[in-house]
């Protein structure tokens, strides 16, 4: 019996949370033949899971001081992007860390709102291509067989992570680990990881167990000091006085070598230690937790449509284009972007990726139908695009949100007007792709890209020690040395960096003063732009 096919579509969405929802969105409204496969009963089944202890660790921040609507995306980590003002995620929850029930209902609101069309209880079991280069085929778990062009995985890391330690069988997951601490009453209490998952649980049951330790290979890293929110959160770090006080808890550094059932119970552990010339100690815990991330789940692609995959092979790895590297076609969007800039950016987590799922769309068009990336023409004089380059770093949410990673980008031929690009990924731009023919932008042309970014350095500053040297606030002579988020401009002649221009930080992200900010960057460009 031939298995039931679908209607052929230009775009399959593989993945309804938050990425899929967004890019979905997209499609949508620029009339493209598009599906999304879900499979679960409604919108971001993941978060009817996750966080466990049912709070989110995204920032919620309703009362700005500002009607800007863009200025205010900078502090609501939660939102899409879309057509309708109201359609934003501050209007469901008053709480700053808000309750992950909340954000689920949002989704399955703006899914309705925007009329996109999502196949719910439709499971993706098999990618495959019959034909190369030709339509990818992916199979739900009902046998229909859905035909596409262009497949999306938007479906995030939805299958955890689980190092390769002899015994790690032996531990409960986070996953599916019971959340009420009592269980846990007068245990030790082993904790393998050291992200939020980690310190969120241990934070959970440091009211009832014995002895909490907290272990992991690397060093702890804290979000507050690196700025990528995937560090500890300052929500979570709570544990971190019950250790430093001595409240029998701990932080170990080091690896796990194996884990061994004891016959009386609980399991012996070996511990090689990082910071005592590898010291290997045998440790005794009556509960082990793996709290050690999440990867992409790469069982439905058939051989042919393996993606590379990279970082513990938890992740495709990715073209700057957000395709996979040896799979053209297949695409992924939310948080399985962050392969370009792991541990770097947001574009792991919402409030980043909302931007990088734009721009991947923008490419489906320029790729697939010849869509020039959205500009504005403007004057080629200095101040006028110096003008404009302020206007948007002090209000812009992409560029604040995905410092280093999305840029305008200013695009100068020898004659003839400027043409001003937003929100444009930088290694797309590098990687000469806004030089696509038939796009009608300036094939021959220098080209300024606008970032927001912190020092090379900033992540070694501790940001409270007011004995270190920091850039002076509101100094152009020591802006190249800012620690703090501030703009950066720099000039590509034929790929390379040909001049770069720093401004000032400020105290409030405020970059339009005459003498510090604009007249530096004028005669900046004076001198940069000149063919």
């Amino acid at each position: 019996m031939t298995a039931p096919t679908a209607a052929d579509y230009s775009h399959l969405v593989i993945g309804a949370g938050p990425a899929g929802l967004q890019l979905a969105g997209h499609l949508h409204e620029a009339g493209r033949d598009y599906a999304v496969l879900e499979a679960g009963p409604a919108p971001g089944e993941f978060f009817a899971t996750f966080p466990r202890h049912r709070t989110m660790i995204s920032n919620n921040k309703r009362h700005t001081g500002t009607q800007d609507p863009e200025l205010n995306l900078r502090m609501d980590w939660n939102s899409l992007l879309s057509p309708d003002p109201e359609l934003l995620f501050t209007r469901y929850s008053e709480r700053y860390f808000p309750p992950a029930d909340d954000f689920r209902r949002y989704l399955a609101d703006f899914a309705a709102a925007l009329g996109l069309r999502v196949r719910y209880n439709t499971r993706a079991v098999r990618v495959e291509r019959p034909e190369p280069g030709g339509e990818f085929v992916v199979t739900a778990a009902d046998g229909t067989r859905y035909r596409a062009g262009v497949v999306i995985v938007a479906s995030g890391v939805s299958a955890p992570y689980i190092p390769p330690i002899p015994g790690i069988e032996h531990a409960e997951q986070y996953a599916t680990m019971p959340v009420d601490p009592a269980g846990f009453t007068d245990q030790r209490v082993l904790i393998l990881g050291k992200g939020n998952s980690a310190f969120e649980t241990a934070d959970n049951l440091i009211e009832k167990a014995a002895v909490i330790h907290v272990a992991g290979p690397h060093s702890l890293r804290l979000a507050w000091q690196s700025h990528y929110v995937g560090h500890l959160r300052a929500v979570n770090n709570n544990f971190l006085d019950t250790y430093q006080l001595k409240s029998q808890n701990a932080i170990l550094d080091g690896s796990v070598q194996s884990i061994v059932a004891r016959p009386e119970g609980g399991f012996q552990v070996r511990f090689s230690f990082a910071r005592a010339d590898e010291v290997v100690k045998e440790l005794y815990y009556d509960r082990i937790v793996c709290c050690t991330g999440f990867r992409l789940d790469a069982a439905p692609f058939a051989d042919g449509c393996l993606p590379k995959l990279v970082i513990n092979d938890r992740f495709a790895e990715l073209t700057s284009a957000y395709e996979s590297v040896n799979v053209p076609g297949l695409y992924f969007a939310g948080t399985l972007m962050q392969q370009r800039d792991f541990k770097k950016a947001t574009s792991g987590f919402i409030h980043g990726f909302r931007y990088t799922v734009r721009a991947l769309a923008r490419i489906l068009e320029q790729r697939g139908y010849g869509a020039a990336w959205p500009h504005r023409v403007l004057p080629p004089e200095p101040a006028a695009l110096a003008d404009a380059v302020l206007a948007r770093v002090n209000r812009s949410s992409a560029l604040w949100q995905q410092f280093g990673v999305m840029s305008d980008m200013l695009l100068i031929p020898q004659d003839g007007d400027a043409y001003y690009l937003e929100e444009v990924p930088v290694g797309y731009a590098l990687d000469g792709g806004l030089g696509e023919p038939g796009n009608g932008l300036p094939a021959e042309s220098l080209m300024v890209a606008v970032t927001l970014e912190y020092g090379p350095d900033h992540d070694r500053v501790d940001p409270f020690d007011i004995t270190l040297r920091r850039a002076a606030q509101n100094d152009a002579g020591q802006a190249h040395d800012a620690a703090y988020l501030h703009p950066v401009v720099r000039v590509y002649r034929d790929g390379d960096v040909a001049a770069e221009h720093h401004l000032a930080e400020n105290l409030e992200n405020q970059w339009d003063d005459e003498r510090t900010h604009r007249a530096p960057l004028v005669a900046f460009l004076e001198k940069a732009v000149a063919w």
